[in-house]
């Protein structure tokens, strides 16, 4: 465990084989002029500025979140950097020109910038500045000691992040409150050391996420309820739900204790009686029942605590039941602001008379046009079936040889009565020679002369 007493050393170590730039490796001209000392100032040359320190920033904070590390030293990054036994010459400048632009910051300032009330119980955590150093910042020379320790701003950001999530997903998560050193251990895989853990705290309480209270002589830790909610003051309700989640857990480890000391009796009365020692099986046996009744008054006093931490939890779920229905009722509210029932009503009787309108427009434009003729289609249905019914009594008139119906003009041969032809001729047989016919002599079939 960390303490006031001894700082915590800046995680060091060479950067990982791979991961450097090609041209490390095997552009010597390159890398002589890149391990080279920056003008004086970048009026001298810009494109030599620039072209450095295109290379040389990005590569700082690439190294540090490959390492992990929020916090970075000068010295360190030297020794990181070292390429066949040189070390770059102008990272100095490249970390001035990083804490100019806001992707690297002071820890000191960082830790100033931070509310009063987490400073108040963190003062000791970080120890005085080098007196160097102050001096250094007050006559405002702007140059990068070798061992200030400096912060990478977006990274110590997402381990914020990743702190808070950590938080939210774990069964720390049911009660806002949490003890310092519970949270350290949740965290321990996500912050390498505890003074990157204290700065990522310091980072959640600059973001309003947590709060900090000592109780007792022990730290206390509040989260905010929502990733997107401020973080209230801790107060009487959370430091005594807090005593009672701390009173939950000793009687929780006193039950366990006192549970393996009861068996430890019985294994002692067993031994004993194998022996033939009678009264020292007895006097184990005593002591093993007198440790089941504290046992059984422990679980009973647990059960109580258990029971009212239940109730407060049951109770923060109703609150938040109730917040989100007055929220959807709010919600609601605005949204039927100007929606009444009478109102409803018109526009379903507007659509009821639009719908209307359409269906009579399609049987008109359905009807087609009659050019004024107004006809009634029942009496055209009767004249009908009187045609039909005089077509199916009249037979066909068919002639039967078709050879009569062959003339030498288009002249049509009247049709004279069998009766007329034979008066006509017994006329012309009178006529000609006084002849009587007789009734038996065969008719003639006179053509007709056209």
């Amino acid at each position: 465990m960390w303490s006031p007493e001894r700082e915590a050393e800046v995680p060091t170590g060479g950067d990982p084989a791979g991961l450097l730039p090609p041209e490390w490796e095997d552009d010597e001209e390159r890398m002589s002029f890149l391990f080279s000392a920056f003008k004086r100032s970048r009026e001298v040359n810009s494109t030599d500025w620039d072209s450095k320190m295109g290379f040389w920033a990005p590569l700082v904070l690439s190294h540090s979140r490959r390492q992990g590390v929020v916090r970075l030293r000068l010295r360190d990054l030297q020794e990181a950097f070292q390429r066949k036994g040189s070390v770059p010459l102008g990272l100095a400048t490249v970390l001035q020109d990083l804490l100019r632009r806001g992707e690297l910051q002071r820890e000191s300032d960082f830790m100033a910038s931070v509310d009063s009330s987490w400073i108040s119980w963190g003062v000791g955590v970080f120890l005085l500045k080098p007196l160097k150093w102050t001096l250094s910042n007050v006559l405002g020379d702007n140059k990068v000691p070798a061992e200030e320790v400096l912060v990478a701003v977006g990274l110590l950001k997402e381990k914020a992040e990743e702190v808070y999530r950590l938080y939210q997903n774990s069964p720390l998560s049911s009660h806002p409150v949490v003890a310092l050193s519970e949270l350290s251990t949740l965290c321990a895989n996500c912050c390498p050391d505890e003074r990157t853990f204290y700065l990522v705290l310091l980072q959640l309480q600059k973001e309003k996420r947590v709060t900090v209270l000592e109780q007792n002589g022990e730290k206390i830790v509040k989260f905010a309820r929502g990733p997107h909610a401020k973080v209230s003051p801790v107060n009487d309700v959370d430091v005594g739900v807090y005593q009672l989640m701390q009173s939950e857990q000793l009687l929780s480890r006193k039950v366990e204790s006192l549970s393996q000391e009861a068996e430890r009796c019985k294994e002692e009365a067993r031994r004993a009686c194998r022996a033939g020692k009678k009264q020292l099986a007895l006097r184990s046996l005593k002591a093993k029942q007198r440790t089941e009744k504290r046992i059984e008054a422990l679980h009973a006093k647990l059960d109580t605590v258990q029971g009212i931490l239940d109730r407060i939890y049951a109770s923060q779920t109703d609150q938040m039941v109730f917040n989100a229905y007055q929220a959807g009722v709010g919600a609601l509210k605005l949204s039927m602001k100007d929606v009444t029932v009478e109102k409803a009503e018109s526009l379903v009787d507007q659509i009821q008379e639009l719908c209307d309108t359409q269906d009579e427009v399609s049987q008109t434009l359905a009807g087609g046009v009659t050019n004024g003729l107004d006809f009634d289609s029942e009496e055209l249905e009767k004249e009908l079936d009187v045609l039909l019914q005089d077509t199916t009594k009249e037979p066909l008139d068919l002639p039967d040889n078709p050879h009569e119906m062959l003339y030498t003009n288009s002249v049509p041969n009247p049709r004279v009565p069998d009766a007329e032809l034979e008066a006509e001729l017994e006329k012309l047989s009178l006529s000609e020679g006084g002849l009587i016919p007789s009734s038996k002599s065969p008719k003639r079939q006179l053509e007709p002369t056209l």
